[in-house]
């Protein structure tokens, strides 16, 4: 770590650095960020920084104001778009009590926690990420709607449309900062778009996904367009997901593959599938955390929402995907529900603690659904014994608020915290007269 912090202390005079902003991000999963002047970093790396947690969403209590973030110095990046002006650097940073503890209400250290459970069995969690998002030509409404740059379609090329020069950019971008992209295509909606981040350990995955966020709103900033990451911007077309290949590696081997397993797929790995697929409902409030969560989980367009696993059937909450039959390090899962909304570090965090408790409990793997659920009616579903996720926020909510393992991997105070947050959010939506109802019923009531 002294190599790291003389490294990043080497780097800020060489290249002339004039900022470094500190970043880390609230239990919502927004982003925060204060900026320093290069003098400052060696006092930040030995002793942190102080500010006021009572001020950030959930972070702490009044009383227990006080909070230092120290930043990691692996995470030190040149931000490219702020050039060659006062050129400006970003580091993550753990947040502690003045007296050098994590602070419980850290998301990063909640995943931190949960990755050491792991570790302490001897996994290493690796996310691969296909972060969707839409472009519009303003975050202002057209007509009550949300106005897309194009009316394109999946895989669609665009001879000079925005979006190519947007993924372009953006993926020359991420990039720079280090971040390494696999895919990036036009999605099924209008102004829809997908870049798929490789793979990487869970906690590198999470803070590349808060940066890929930034990068996105930046790049259309600079274009003259806006992104957004919510999560059902227009009803009628699809929504915007972050379907999650997950693995687990034993040292150099992936625990999930068995050459002689049925897709490939050892007991360890049937095993972690059974614990997303059990835990999967109690889990959702963090894994699709807003109202506008459940428009996408219930609108259709391949958006999952019952408790089934599958090979290659997109309805499926969990996949078994099979790409390269007998390469063993290809073998993983795809969870399908998560939406690109999601606070990382927390939904990750649950997601392997979901599986790790099928592996420890030795939770068996129920039979694979091979139709399309959502073809099927509510009695066949029922008789095929395929539970739902929830279909509301407030659904969510309630799930959770009963979970042992939930209440456990995010610790009482981001639990209670998230409860919170979610109740208060439901409440408001609850008391909104919607444009549907006054169309619906004002002329006929």
């Amino acid at each position: 770590m002294d190599k790291q912090r003389d490294f990043v202390l080497r780097t800020i005079e060489e290249r002339g650095i004039k900022f470094i902003r500190l970043w880390f991000t609230d239990v919502v999963g927004t982003l925060k960020s204060v900026a320093i002047a290069p003098a400052e970093v060696e006092g930040a790396f030995s002793e942190g920084l102080g500010f006021d947690g009572s001020a950030i969403e959930g972070f702490t209590r009044a009383y227990e104001a006080d909070m230092l973030a120290q930043p990691d110095p692996t995470t030190f990046q040149i931000l490219p778009w702020r050039g060659e002006i006062d050129p400006t650097a970003r580091m993550f940073c753990d947040i502690t009590t003045p007296d050098g503890q994590p602070a419980v209400s850290d998301p990063r250290h909640v995943l931190k926690r949960t990755l050491a459970k792991a570790a302490d069995r001897g996994f290493t969690f690796y996310t691969h990420p296909e972060i969707e998002f839409y472009l519009l030509k303003s975050s202002k409404l057209k007509n009550g709607k949300p106005e897309p740059v194009d009316s394109a379609g999946f895989f669609d090329n665009v001879p000079g449309g925005t979006a190519h020069d947007f993924r372009r950019r953006s993926v020359r971008m991420l990039e720079d900062l280090g971040i390494s992209v696999e895919f990036s295509h036009h999605e099924a909606g209008p102004g829809q778009n997908e870049i798929d981040l490789r793979y990487a350990d869970a906690l590198t995955t999470a803070d590349n996904i808060m940066t890929f966020r930034t990068v996105i709103k930046e790049v259309a900033i600079e274009q003259g367009v806006y992104a957004t990451f919510m999560p059902k911007p227009m009803s009628g077309q699809p929504g915007s997901g972050m379907h999650t290949h997950l693995s687990l590696f034993e040292g150099d081997s992936n625990a999930f593959y068995d050459a002689s397993g049925h897709y490939q797929l050892s007991t360890i790995g049937r095993q972690f599938v059974a614990g997303l697929l059990k835990h999967a409902p109690e889990i959702t409030a963090v894994t699709n955390q807003f109202v506008n969560s459940y428009k996408r989980l219930w609108g259709g367009d391949e958006a999952p929402s019952f408790v089934t696993w599958g090979h290659n059937n997109r309805s499926a909450l969990v996949r078994v995907p099979l790409y390269k039959p007998n390469k063993g390090q290809s073998a993983r899962v795809e969870y399908r529900a998560l939406d690109a909304a999601a606070n990382p570090y927390l939904a990750y965090s649950l997601l392997l603690a979901a599986g790790l408790k099928g592996i420890e409990e030795g939770y068996e793997l129920p039979a694979e659904a091979e139709d399309n659920v959502w073809e099927l009616s509510d009695a066949e579903r029922r008789a095929l014994g395929y539970n739902q996720l929830p279909a509301s926020l407030d659904h969510a909510v309630s799930l959770m608020e009963d979970s042992e393992l939930v209440a456990e991997t995010l610790g009482e105070q981001v639990f209670n915290y998230v409860l919170l947050n979610k109740r208060r959010e439901w409440k408001e939506y609850r008391a909104q007269v919607t444009p549907y109802e006054l169309e619906s019923n004002l002329e006929i009531l």
